[in-house]
Formats: C-alpha cells, sequence, structure tokens
C-alpha cells in the first residue's frame, strides 16, 4: 500500500468500494449512490492506487474481485457500519432508517412463506429501509454473515460460532404438494406415496431426508427428477401425478395460490430448528435491530413451536 493516512483519504471511497462489491458493475454502482458511471471508474482509480491493487477485474458478466477486494469487504462493511451508528446518535428525534440497506440471507422456501408480509411491514414501520432477500442455504449462510454478504440469516442453522448470535424461532415440519387434478380423495396413503413420481428439490440433486427416512423402513421411492428451488415446483407439477415433500411453511404458501394442494405427508419425518443467526458486533446497527424485531413479528405461528 501506498505511504498514506486517514488524513488524505477521501472516505466517500469506502461507500464505492462497498457498492462495487455488492452490485457487480460500475453502472449498477453509480445508480445506487446516485452519481455518474464515469464518477464511479474515477472513484475506482483512486481505489486502485490507494491500495496498490487492482481490486476489481473485468469478466463478461461485470466486475470480479481479487483476494485484496475480498480481503478489504469485511473490514470495509464493518467501518462503514461504524460510522452509521456514530451518525444515529446524532439523530435528535431518534434513528432514522431512510437510505439504509439491510442483506436477508434465506432459502426460497421462507421467502415464498413471510417475504411479502415482511416487505409489507416494513413498508408501514420503517419507511426508507431497503430490504434485500438474497439466497442461502444452512451451509453458507455462517460463511456470508462473517463475509458480510448478509447482514441477518433465516434457516435451518448456522453451526456454531463465538461471534454469531442465535435466535431459535420455531422447529420445522413437512407436507407434501400435487397437482389438485390428480390428488387422492382422501388422505394420502403410504402405499400411494410410493407409487408416484417424486420430485426432490435439494442442492445435491441426489438424496433427501424422505430418502434417509425410507431407507430405516428398509423403503425407497422413485425421483423422476431434482430441483435446487422450492418456487419451481407449480410449473413442474403442474398436468403431472408427481408430488413433492417440502418444509410445510412452503407447501403451505404454494397451496395458497391455488395451483397446488398441500396434504399432510404419510411418513414420519425429523422436525428441524429454524433460527435466526447475525454478528455479534452488529447488535447495535438501528437496521439490523428493526429487520429483527419485524421479522420476528412477522414469523410468530408461521413455524411449529420449538
Amino acid at each position: 500500500m501506498n505511504d498514506m493516512n486517514i488524513d488524505s483519504v477521501d472516505l466517500n471511497l469506502l461507500k464505492v468500494l462497498q457498492a462495487l462489491h455488492e452490485e457487480g458493475t460500475a453502472g449498477r454502482a453509480a445508480i445506487r449512490l446516485g452519481v455518474t458511471q464515469s464518477a464511479v471508474s474515477a472513484a475506482l482509480g483512486r481505489l486502485r492506487a490507494l491500495y496498490g491493487d487492482p481490486l476489481f477485474e473485468r469478466t463478461g458478466r461485470g466486475l470480479r474481485p481479487t483476494p485484496k477486494a475480498e480481503e478489504l469487504r469485511p473490514l470495509i462493511a464493518d467501518a462503514l457500519q461504524k460510522l452509521r451508528q456514530s451518525l444515529a446518535l446524532a439523530q435528535p428525534g431518534g434513528t432514522s432508517l431512510a437510505g439504509r440497506t439491510v442483506v436477508l440471507g434465506l432459502s426460497d422456501d421462507h421467502e415464498m412463506a413471510l417475504g411479502r408480509r415482511l416487505i409489507d411491514r416494513l413498508q408501514q414501520a420503517a419507511p426508507g429501509l431497503r430490504l434485500v432477500l438474497r439466497q442461502t442455504h444452512s451451509g453458507l449462510a455462517a460463511d456470508m454473515l462473517m463475509d458480510r454478504r448478509i447482514d441477518l440469516s433465516l434457516g435451518a442453522g448456522t453451526g456454531s460460532s463465538r461471534t454469531l448470535a442465535r435466535q431459535v424461532l420455531g422447529t420445522g415440519r413437512y407436507a407434501c404438494v400435487m397437482d389438485p387434478a390428480q390428488a387422492p380423495a382422501g388422505p394420502l396413503g403410504l402405499e400411494d406415496y410410493l407409487r408416484r413420481p417424486h420430485l426432490l428439490i435439494s442442492s445435491g440433486g441426489f438424496v433427501g431426508v424422505v430418502d434417509e427416512a425410507l431407507a430405516a423402513q428398509g423403503l425407497s421411492r422413485h425421483i423422476e427428477a431434482s430441483t435446487s428451488h422450492f418456487a419451481a415446483l407449480p410449473h413442474l407439477l403442474r398436468g403431472s401425478t408427481a408430488l413433492a415433500t417440502l418444509p410445510e411453511h412452503a407447501a403451505r404458501a404454494l397451496a395458497a395460490l391455488g395451483i397446488l394442494v398441500c396434504l399432510p405427508c404419510p411418513i414420519e419425518l425429523p422436525r428441524y430448528s429454524i433460527e435466526l443467526a447475525w454478528r455479534s458486533s452488529s447488535l447495535r446497527d438501528p437496521a439490523l435491530q428493526s429487520l429483527k424485531t419485524h421479522l420476528m413479528e412477522v414469523a410468530q405461528g408461521l413455524y411449529a413451536p420449538a
């Protein structure tokens, strides 16, 4: 790095660096910051000189951060967060969240179940606070929190870490969805369940919790296809005799659209904990506190009791 101290650095450059990280192109970063693209490009040139590194490399889809830029990401995010917290203390009539952005990491089953209600709640209770919903899952959430790619995660857990705080919202159960025209007249029985083709929702694409439960009973099912997105099920199941087994909160959300029907699963499946997680160091951030409070209120009654 060049021989510089903070007195000679324009701290607005840090906002540009964060915007480039999160938006991926100079054009989108410019729109976010309310400046011209040439101003962002000029700021990037100054950042490159400041840190002695290209920071971002052009690809066919935008800008890719260099290892140095990835190393800087959490440091810059933490510095900007502390600056925002200091300015919040200067608000005489309370903290304004206008212009703030909070990023919630979650899988699309939770996004379908509570996303709209959360947006509506924030529009009323925290106008001006921008919500970003970003896809993640239990295997990625902890790293995304620590790298500051998300501010709060909602899901099946983040593992153990002293730097992350957690709060359990409830437990998850499973249900089945299928085309209403192909649904049984009564309850879905085990024989009918095993006779039908299945759609597996899995990041791996081969084995799910259902297969583990069936194998313990010496049973198996026929999986005709796999997908990694719950939201694709209305399109993949329509007009088919197939069914899918998925978290109950997502099954109910899909059934509410009137395209699929939700039925109890005929096999006993293990429940799992649904929790919020966030960086312990960000607990005093008013924007994060607002998101956490309203998310907990929206989630009441959505999941089974813990």
